[in-house]
């Protein structure tokens, strides 16, 4: 049986791997620090077959840098032991929810995610820290080496906090918030489908260093848009205390999107009402009667009768049907020519021209709702003749654009889901045209800045409106808030008095996740509550995991620094579960961690069943071959199980032919 690594990919070497398949005369080996030898890159050779475009040296070319940013890009690509633990007292729903609220350092959390969504995610939207000089970063310490950081999974700083203030005055201000998003946004990226797209909420302090972070991670060619969202009226106190000749009052914010850049996404983009046309379109006539429009056709007029013969009536047709007149034959033409649409008065009066018209009316449809007609007047000695519209719907729509004045940070924003969040809390309203955005109604959306889960509300309240089945992955550190008041004062240690006065009403602990989990319950209580036959249909439950250090002992990883009598020893910590050591097999086995579980007993022993039987394991001791043969005969595809778990060694001995009897191509492993 193959033995289970409980370690993510590295990265590195999957990289390594890709070169070698491109250029296998680049790939060699080297000795390891224990002087066995692995894989490695001959670069002296990789630069021979890309010396077209080597650039190296003191030769000057374009370049985004900053301190240590090597190392984050190391600390991207290492590899983690950690493992999420789960926890289905806080859950709701933890066997049949699709959703995941994930508790722990997203950094790590992402590269276990990689394991198993790799490629499977379909909208990221994230809010990091906007480094005010308020607001917290994660303190990723670069002083560590990579093999110290991996096993590290608990690190804090002198006081014990994780994340810790960025203030101006340090000399390190932007590196460190740039050494804190570059590695998280380079996993984030290999989370993404190849048409998925990520939306990123940032502000003037940082716009200028994230804009060029994702032009190197996702690609400059691969910006969709960088959308300009004023987020607070020009009224309230906030307006009126502007430091005098300093600044302007902060209105706005910026959403970042960017697609992954291997295929293109459609986009779903919002219409809003528009109350009037352009102000080129001069003359409006409300909507015609039947009784006008047959008065209008019916005109004995022979210039009328020319224009009317030569109109574009697809729109004209379409029209007379919905309002039930009867056109006679002249009016129906099967080879009706557009003319309204191009991209200029000059480029339409010259096709005007080519007919030979020098009055035409148009006819053009935008849909089924909102008919307009249009009328040009061609003159030769105009050079641009004007459009009118002469008749159009009551109701006229018009796509948003990129800047976004309808979304409000005002008034009850603070209260939205029902709990508390002051400061940072992002609008309802903001996240729900989002996920309307993404334009799928059934794929895996992620926020790795979970917050206050404002994204987890939106996406159960679409899926509620367009009968989506959307799935949530939130990720959010347990920031201790007693901590941070200690290190906060004014208005933001007002803040974070009103979250732990929060926790304390719902009797939780003083952490920003348990906002977060309180909020989504809320908004699945209140589904039930108000439409309880639909609520059936939505999935308002998730599944809370929690990061943890590895399940096994150092023992494990590296038995060769361990005594005679450690060998021995069970190399799984006391205090882990079975169901902990199930969901880290998941992990390594690429399972998603929303898969089905199932708990059963096969001939006296636990026998966990994961996806119907795609996965099956047993942890218990004293394991027999009645076990392992009714297990066998159900023919998983994956079979996992302790070292130490055989009854016997004569069980030991038949084990694989067992196997090899009933499911030999099931793959076998152990802890």
């Amino acid at each position: 049986m193959e033995k289970l690594n409980m370690q993510t990919t590295n990265i590195v070497d999957e990289n390594i791997k890709k070169i070698g398949e491109l250029f296998p005369n680049c790939l060699t080996e080297k000795l390891d620090e224990k002087g066995l030898p692995q894989m490695a890159i001959d670069f002296d050779q990789l630069r021979q077959e890309l010396s077209k475009n080597i650039v190296e040296g003191p030769e000057e070319r374009y370049q985004f840098t900053w301190p240590d940013k090597r190392n984050a890009i190391r600390l991207a690509n290492a590899p983690t032991t950690d493992t999420l633990r789960p926890c289905r007292g806080e859950s709701v729903d933890f066997d049949n929810t699709q959703n995941l609220y994930i508790e722990g350092d997203n950094l790590e959390v992402l590269k276990l995610l990689r394991q198993n969504y790799l490629g499977k995610v379909k909208m990221i939207y994230i809010d990091p820290p906007y480094n005010t000089g308020n607001d917290f970063v994660y303190n990723d310490d670069f002083a560590q080496t990579a093999g110290e950081y991996v096993h590290n999974s608990g690190q804090e700083d002198e006081e014990g906090n994780r994340m810790v203030t960025n203030l101006e005055t340090y000399g390190r201000f932007h590196t460190n918030w740039l050494n804190m998003i570059y590695p998280r946004l380079k996993v984030a990226r290999d989370l993404l489908q190849d048409d998925g797209i990520i939306f990123i909420s940032i502000d003037d302090n940082e716009v200028e260093n994230l804009s060029k972070v994702c032009d190197e991670i996702f690609g400059s060619a691969n910006l969709i848009n960088a959308i300009c969202i004023n987020m607070n009226s020009l009224s309230g106190v906030k307006m009126t205390h502007v430091i005098k000749g300093k600044r302007f009052p902060a209105q706005k914010e910026y959403l970042l999107v960017y697609k992954k850049g291997i295929q293109q996404p459609i986009l779903s983009i919002e219409k809003k009402p528009k109350d009037a046309w352009d102000k080129e379109y001069n003359m409006i006539i409300p909507e015609m009667t039947k009784e006008q429009f047959d008065s209008f056709i019916s005109m004995d007029d022979p210039q009328m009768n020319t224009i009317l013969t030569q109109m574009h009536l697809v729109s004209l047709a379409e029209y007379a049907k919905t309002n039930g007149i009867t056109l006679s034959d002249k009016w129906k033409f099967d080879n009706s020519y557009r003319i309204f649409g191009t991209k200029s008065n000059r480029s339409l009066a010259k096709k005007v021209h080519d007919k030979t018209f020098t009055q035409q009316i148009l006819g053009y449809t935008n849909t089924d709702g909102n008919k307009r007609f249009f009328r040009t007047d061609y003159n030769k000695d105009t050079k641009d003749p004007r459009i009118e519209l002469v008749q159009a719907a009551s109701t006229l729509e018009v796509f948003i654009s990129d800047n976004w004045t309808d979304i409000s940070n005002d008034g009850g924003v603070a209260q939205e889901g029902g709990v508390i969040y002051p400061n940072g809390k992002k609008p309802l309203q903001l996240l729900s045209r989002i996920v309307k955005t993404a334009n799928c109604k059934d794929g895996v959306f992620l926020d790795f800045f979970a917050g206050s889960s404002t994204t987890a509300h939106a996406i159960i309240q679409q899926n509620l409106l367009d009968d989506g089945i959307r799935r949530f992955i939130m990720v959010q550190y347990p920031e201790n808030l007693d901590m941070t008041l200690e290190k906060v004062s004014g208005d933001d240690r007002d803040d974070v008095l009103s979250l732990i006065d929060f926790c304390d009403e719902i009797g939780k602990p003083h952490l920003i996740t348990e906002i977060g989990k309180e909020r989504i319950r809320r908004v699945g209580n209140k589904i039930k509550e108000n439409i309880p036959l639909q609520s059936q249909f939505i999935d308002t439950g998730f599944r809370v995991l929690k990061l943890d250090s590895s399940n096994m002992r150092d023992v494990f990883y590296t038995p060769e620094a361990f005594t005679q009598k450690d060998l021995f020893e069970d190399n799984i910590k006391g205090d882990r579960t079975e169901e902990d050591l199930l969901f880290q097999v998941m992990i390594e086995l690429g399972i998603e961690l929303s898969a089905k579980i199932e708990k059963t007993s096969v001939a006296g022993k636990t026998v966990w069943s994961v996806n119907s039987g795609y996965l099956m394991a047993c942890f218990d001791e004293g394991v027999n071959e009645s076990t392992i043969k009714e297990v066998a005969q159900k023919k998983p595809f994956y079979f996992v199980m302790r070292d130490s778990s055989l009854a016997t060694d004569n069980v030991a001995d038949n084990f694989e032919q067992i196997w090899s009897e009933y499911s030999n191509d099931t793959v076998r492993k152990i802890l």
